[in-house]
């Protein structure tokens, strides 16, 4: 008969990397943006507040970044859909 792990032993067994999934980002850049919408990111910068897809700005100054929330984003897109 097999004894039976320990809570010590169960505790450090983790999953083979092989089978872990790298996590999908929450908050996507302006050029991740462009390239999902297949657009310039001038074209991110300029057109979409005005369409309704607002950003987080990070940062100040000149080194300030623009994220946007991917489902924000994904839910933008569906909004645009032609029927």
């Amino acid at each position: 008969m097999k004894p039976q792990n320990t809570a010590d032993e169960v505790s450090t067994q983790v999953a083979p990397r092989s089978d872990r999934r790298p996590a999908d980002p929450i908050l996507l850049d302006t050029a991740e943006v462009a390239r999902m919408l297949s657009m310039s990111t001038s074209w991110v910068y300029r057109e979409a507040s005005k369409l309704g897809l607002k950003g987080y700005k990070l940062g100040r100054g000149r080194n300030a970044k623009v994220l946007y929330k991917k489902t924000d984003v994904l839910r933008w897109l569906e909004q645009q859909r032609i029927h």
